[in-house]
């Protein structure tokens, strides 16, 4: 196993551990709405850049996951403070970001293999 491989595997390890730990936190004590995936946001954001700071390449899914925690998370966060006369369900806006930017890669995977073949 490569001195990388070894590092991208502790830097995973200590990232599932954080998580867990995290998660542990947030069921036991009562933290303010989005504090959780705040949390997690920045896990995932950490990870990616202990990877970046040590010269592994990062994970473009965790990275985007990671952000798309800290945006849930500051939504739910600032709900209370906008007094919106409608709620928001962050969430599933979340998911259909995400699932447009997983279409998004694949789709332009194909194109790319599509204009490979083509040369």
């Amino acid at each position: 196993m490569s001195q990388k491989q070894s590092k991208k595997d502790v830097f995973e390890t200590i990232a599932w551990g954080l998580f867990f730990v995290w998660w542990g936190i947030t069921e036991m004590i009562a933290l303010p709405d989005g504090s959780g995936a705040i949390g997690i946001g920045l896990i995932l954001l950490g990870l990616n850049a202990a990877r970046s700071e040590s010269g592994i390449r990062t994970s473009s899914f965790s990275t985007t996951l990671g952000i798309l925690a800290l945006v849930f998370g500051g939504l739910e966060l600032a709900a209370p403070l906008l007094n919106l006369p409608y709620e928001i369900n962050t969430f599933a806006v979340l998911l259909l970001v995400l699932g447009g930017i997983v279409l998004w890669h694949g789709l332009a995977g194909i194109r790319n293999q599509e204009m490979g073949e083509s040369r």
